[in-house]
């Protein structure tokens, strides 16, 4: 499956202020999204898998891939097309023999050395950052700025995917970095036209 991860969004439900996140998501996709990693924080096994059946219904009907964070158990009881994982879940090797060849296995990396392992491991792609600081996540990591970035994509042969405190402001510098893509949560999910600040990333990153 050859993956377009030029513009990747990650959900995040805390951003659509009691809009439909099927919606919304939708919307996104409309707008140009590529790549959809579902990502659910302190809720259920029963309620992530019920709302990973929903996404996948809407990934399914664009064509758009969908990866599940962290929880490989969701991603093969929905026949995701793979998952994401820290630097702290369960290692690649290991990810890969229970979800076989065909899945999509990306790693987040914060350094080159993070970065070199995983490629070593077999990661399909990474997800490198966070770039800037960002409000999205608690548990942030030093970040890696675009020297950084430039660093790492310089030495990574298999795509890479800048993620972090990335807007429309800054996707420009960060899509002539190297990167294949960028991953963002609120530069769609926080605006109030979902569809319209979609567009306007897809723009920015194709007039590269």
């Amino acid at each position: 499956m050859l993956i377009d991860y030029s513009l990747y969004l990650v959900t995040d439900r805390s951003f659509l202020n009691g809009r439909g996140f099927k919606e919304c998501v939708e919307q996104a996709i409309e707008g140009g999204v590529t790549l959809i990693q579902l990502r659910e924080k302190n809720i259920s096994t029963r309620e992530f898998l019920a709302i990973a059946f929903q996404i996948k219904e809407i990934t399914s009907k664009y064509n758009v891939p969908l990866l599940i964070n962290d929880r490989i158990d969701i991603a093969l009881a929905v026949d995701a097309d793979g998952v994401h994982l820290g630097q702290s879940d369960m290692p690649i090797n290991s990810a890969r023999k229970i979800l076989g060849e065909n899945k999509i296995i990306g790693i987040s990396a914060n350094t080159l050395n993070e970065a070199l392992e995983a490629e070593s491991c077999g990661a399909n792609y990474l997800g490198l950052g966070p770039i800037f600081y960002t409000t999205s996540k608690k548990d942030i990591n030093t970040p890696i700025g675009l020297d950084g970035l430039k660093e790492i994509t310089k030495k990574i042969k298999i795509p890479c995917v800048a993620i972090g405190g990335i807007n429309s402001s800054n996707t420009k510098e960060i899509m002539e970095s190297g990167v294949n893509g960028i991953s963002v949560i609120s530069a769609i999910l926080g605006e109030e036209y979902i569809k319209q600040a979609s567009e306007k990333l897809n723009t920015i990153i194709k007039s590269i």
